[in-house]
Order: structure tokens, then sequence, then C-alpha cells
């Protein structure tokens, strides 16, 4: 890019403080027309607090933002948009019940509020071909939309508010591979019109597959940004946490005990065929495919919550008639949900207490607590994942992406799980508590916990398990130990085999 291009925005001197606690300090950031800056940095360095200045939803203490060399306030998210920002939000903010066309015209001063709805449609089918959702019918209503449609549809909410700085923040964290590459394709053709894309991941492979200059984040300083060119992952992995990380993925399994678990013949409800499974002691377990693979279903059907038609599950040699989660529990099979902040954490009350959550009744008689045992077990599952005991009693919703992933994984230690299923393990975690994360499970594994982790993402899938498994539209295609796989073979097997 021509270095004489006047900057689009330029944040500088930005600072941020609650009470004692600095959250940013001195943060600048400066980018042009047609340029992707990569936000980087792990969970709590500051990275989503300069995106809420930015997007007009906090105010900073000081320091300044100016766009086309104009110095603005952007004290509110209208004065933002006003401004020509828009925000892809990791969550999505469509409303379900509502059409997408409807969707598309909330918050647009270019929808007038006597448009019908042919004429939202019209306008609708426009906006949808430039996300390659042109089949989409503008009148589905989003509640019946996968997740990558409902991404891609915030996107084209950006799209019909013509802005002309896009924050991306965590886009893809709920995507497989082939979702994952459209919304990249549209992030690259975005900035190919001359908008100006800040883009927030914990994918360091994206970074390296669109972006122009990467700023990272720790403790709540930036540093200085960078090409991409002049950066590799190992070097952005040290400038994130300050150290240098090692292997990403602990050692494999030195040996693999017995059978823990089987699943033979199992019918579920959204799966073609029958599941046939078996789990070792010692074993990691990876099942991998696509949106709709069927990978879900399995885990939720061993763990109590899917619907089974027909089949038998086995623990230890004994069949086994899972009937609900408490059931599942109180067999020792632990699940810990991909979405952790629908159903794997409270995050109203503390640490301790969604420690405690799953196995309450142990520490408890007649409806009162036990305090001093809850703490005491409490502590000892915090110290296995890594949590800090001196916040056991901070809440959960306050802490970073990181810490509430281990606190929703830790929880489950507590019951002395025979088997642990565990979806998405790492989804919207930094590189670094991504390790600790890894390096748990493992150790669970080699103390003799069976362990399926079910996850989209390739590299992770081959990294972490012994055996990995792939599904596609409800079927299993292939199993083999981990070790005989390619990445390349193993992204074939889930997103182009035929049926």
């Amino acid at each position: 890019m021509d270095a004489t291009t006047p900057y689009r925005l330029e944040a500088t001197g930005i600072s941020k403080s609650y009470g004692a606690i600095s959250a940013l300090t001195d943060v600048e950031i400066a980018l042009k027309p047609g340029e992707v800056m990569a936000l980087l940095g792990e969970n709590g360095a500051g990275k989503s607090t300069i995106v809420k200045i930015i997007s007009g939803l906090i105010v900073p203490d000081q320091g300044t933002i100016k766009i086309d060399g104009e110095e603005v306030q952007l004290h509110t998210v209208n004065a933002s948009q006003a401004a020509g920002i828009a925000v892809v939000q990791q969550e999505f903010s469509t409303v379900g019940t509502l059409s997408v066309a409807e969707n598309l015209a909330l918050g647009q001063r270019g929808a007038p509020w006597w448009w019908g709805p042919r004429k939202l449609n019209q306008a609708a089918t426009g906006i949808l071909a430039r996300v390659g959702l042109d089949d989409l019918d503008p009148n589905t209503l989003v509640e019946n939309l996968s997740v990558a449609e409902m991404q891609l549809l915030e996107i084209a909410r950006v799209l019909a508010r013509d802005a002309k700085i896009v924050i991306f923040d965590e886009p893809t964290a709920a995507l497989s591979d082939r979702e994952i590459e459209r919304v990249l394709s549209v992030v690259k053709r975005l900035a190919a019109e001359g908008r100006s894309i800040i883009y927030v991941t914990h994918r360091l492979g994206e970074v390296f597959e669109i972006a122009d200059q990467v700023v990272i984040f720790r403790n709540g300083r930036s540093h200085p940004p960078q090409p991409v060119g002049e950066l590799t992952v190992d070097k952005v992995v040290t400038m994130m946490i300050g150290r240098e990380l090692g292997d990403l993925y602990p050692d494999r399994s030195a040996g693999m005990g017995d059978v823990v678990l089987e699943a033979k013949g199992l019918k579920v409800a959204g799966l073609r065929g029958e599941v046939d499974l078996q789990l070792r002691r010692g074993e990691i377990l990876g099942l991998t495919g696509q949106l709709g693979s069927g990978t879900t279903d399995i885990l939720k059907a061993i763990a109590g919550t899917g619907d089974v038609a027909a089949g038998t599950i086995e623990l230890d040699g004994t069949p086994i008639e899972v009937g609900g989660r408490r059931h599942g529990i109180a067999m020792g099979i632990a699940y810990c949900s991909p979405d952790r902040k629908k159903d794997g954490i409270f995050g109203g009350i503390s640490i301790r207490r969604n420690l405690s959550s799953p196995w309450l009744k142990r520490v408890s008689n007649l409806g009162f607590v036990n305090a001093k045992k809850e703490a005491d077990e409490a502590a000892s599952s915090a110290a296995q994942f890594a949590i800090d005991r001196s916040r056991m009693q901070a809440l959960v919703g306050n802490l970073s992406g990181g810490n509430q992933q281990k606190v929703a994984v830790g929880k489950w230690l507590g019951i002395r799980p025979r088997v642990l299923l565990v979806e998405e393990p790492t989804r919207g975690v930094d590189v670094g508590a991504r390790a600790e994360i890894y390096a748990q499970l493992r150790q669970l594994s080699d103390s003799g916990v069976g362990v399926i982790v079910s996850s989209s993402d390739t590299n992770e899938v081959l990294g972490l398990s012994d055996t990995v498994a792939t599904y596609y539209r409800g079927a299993q295609t292939a199993k083999k130990p981990a070790n005989q796989w390619t990445e390349p073979e193993l992204v074939r097997e889930v997103m182009h085999r035929e049926e």
C-alpha cells in the first residue's frame, strides 16, 4: 500500500481503567483504506476494550480518535455508526423470530418504515448475494438458519450500512473450515472495495491469510504494528505471551488400556447410519467433521441429552442406559458443551460455586452447603486446570474467555469422571490458555480417564488426539491413528467427500 495514503482511522494515547485495574495504557493503532489489521493477544490483553471504544460502547479515559483526519467523539454506538463504523460480533445480534430481510433492515437508515415485504426482499437479495447467500430466501426466519448462515448474515447487515470501517470480532469462532473460507473471502472482498478492516481472532492461520499488518496486545498495551510478512507463528506467540511457548500439544499416549466406553449400533436422531465407537483408557479420541456432520449428536447421545433410537452403550464392559444428564453424571460421564456461555458456566456466580455445581450434593446436607469442604474440593479442581485459587470468589462472567473455558471443563473433575466428552475445547481461547487446556486433557487421559474431543479445528484434532474419526452428514467415513493422518488428507476427508 502506498505510504502516502492517508489514514482512515487513527487512535492515539487510548487509556482506560476500571478503578485500580488498567485495561488499556497508551494504545495506538492506525489503519488505511483497503487495509486489514489483525489484533492479537491473550484473553484479557485489551483487544476487546479497544474494539468497544471504537464501536462506542465504552468511553476512554484519555486519548484521541480521528477518522479521515478529523477528531471524533465516539461516545455512543449511534455516534460510531454515524462515523461509518460497524462491528461483526462473535455473538449474533440478529432477531430469530424475524425474517432475513427484516433483520437486514433493522437499524438501517436506508430502509424507511413504510417499506413492505416485497421492497425489503428486493433490497435484501443483492446484499445476500455479496456474502455468498444468493440461494437464501429472504423470507426465511433467522432462527431456522445454520450457524454459518447467521454469521454471514451478520456480515450482510454491515454491508447494508455501507460502513467504511468494519470490525470483525472472532467471526469464525463457531464455524468449520469450509464456512471459515467463505467468511475470509468476504473479508478480502470488503478490503478490495476500499473498506478498512480490523480483524480480531485467536486463529493465527487466518491472520497470515488475510492481514496486511498485525498489532499485538499484551497487558493492556499495544506493540507497534508489524507487516504480516515479517512475522512467523512462533514470533507472534512469543510476543503475545512474553515467553517461548514450546510445543502447543502434549505428547501422545505412551500406551492405552482396556476399553472404557463402547457404543454399538447406536442410532441417533439426525444421523444416517449406526454408530460404532470404542474408547480406551489413556486415549484421546478426536471426532471431526463440518457443521451438521453428526459429532455433536454422538456426544450428546452418550452424555444422555441426545435422542437415542437404538443400540447399546457399555461402560467398562457393562451395558448402561443413559437417561438424562443427571444419570449420565452419576455414571461418571462428563459432558462439556461447545457453548460455554449458554450451558457451560454460570456467569453470575463465583468460580468456586461453578466448580462445585456438578457435585454440590456431595458437599451438602439437608440443603446446607459445607462451605469448607466445597472450598477445599473446588480448590483442588482449580489447581489442576491452572485456575487462580486466589480468585475463587470472582464472578465467572467477568473472566476472560480462556479462564471461563478452564472453569467449564475443570468443574467436571469433581465428579471423578470415567469418561470426559468435550466439544470445541478451545473455541474463542487464546494460544496460551489453549496449551494449558491441552495439557490438562492429556493429564486426565494419562490418569485413566477416557477422553473424546469433538472439534471442527482439524489442526487441533490432529495435534491433541491419539485416534481421529471423521464424520460427514451423519455417518463415520474414516478412523485411524492420528499419526497416520496428514492435515491435507484430513481436511479433504471432512470437506470434499461425496455421498
